[in-house]
């Protein structure tokens, strides 16, 4: 997976790229929060869940199934009153599912169980350029933790980055 640094950058990104200005501090925790949320999943491990089970690394919280299911579960509880409460839903689906398609990107591990809760069968993209990140604190500080935050800046932070500036720029253009 890339590392949860990258994962929650990635719902900043998309909040700056595609919601309107200003948007409450509420709308970018929920962001952050659904863009790492998928990754909850590693906390199975210590109930002895392995990592190509349902419920393992990349599985079912991976899937745009489950990206729907908790898009929907944020706007029925913080955005269901509000006019354009679709926009928030396609948002925060978008964003949750970041967590899958960029952890199929990464060149480790068993896939993602994209198609969960149907099938359990793992994929990965044909081309894999994200160094996969360690799991757990104590190997991020290490040589291999390194090497995969910097992958993630090569090929997940400079493409959002040019993400922001171009809507940032359509914006201004379409603004006048």
């Amino acid at each position: 997976m890339p590392t949860v640094i990258t994962h929650s950058l990635v719902g900043i990104a998309a909040g700056m790229a595609f919601a309107p200005p200003k948007m409450p501090r509420r709308f970018w925790d929920l962001a952050i929060i659904c863009a790492i949320f998928p990754d909850i999943d590693v906390i199975f491990f210590r109930f002895g869940i392995d990592y190509g089970h349902f419920l393992g690394h990349r599985g079912f919280f991976h899937s745009p199934f489950f990206a729907f299911l908790l898009a929907m579960t944020v706007v029925l509880i913080f955005y269901r009153t509000e006019k354009r409460w679709w926009a928030y839903l396609i948002f925060f689906f978008f964003v949750t599912a970041t967590n899958g398609i960029l952890d199929a990107f990464t060149n480790g591990g068993l896939g993602v169980a994209f198609l969960a809760p149907f099938s359990n069968k793992r994929y990965f993209f044909p081309w894999r350029p994200i160094a996969v990140s360690p799991i757990g604190a104590k190997w991020f500080f290490t040589k291999w933790g390194m090497k995969a935050l910097m992958s993630d800046v090569i090929w997940v932070w400079i493409p959002a980055f040019a993400v922001v500036v171009v809507s940032r720029l359509v914006r201004r253009r379409f603004a006048r």
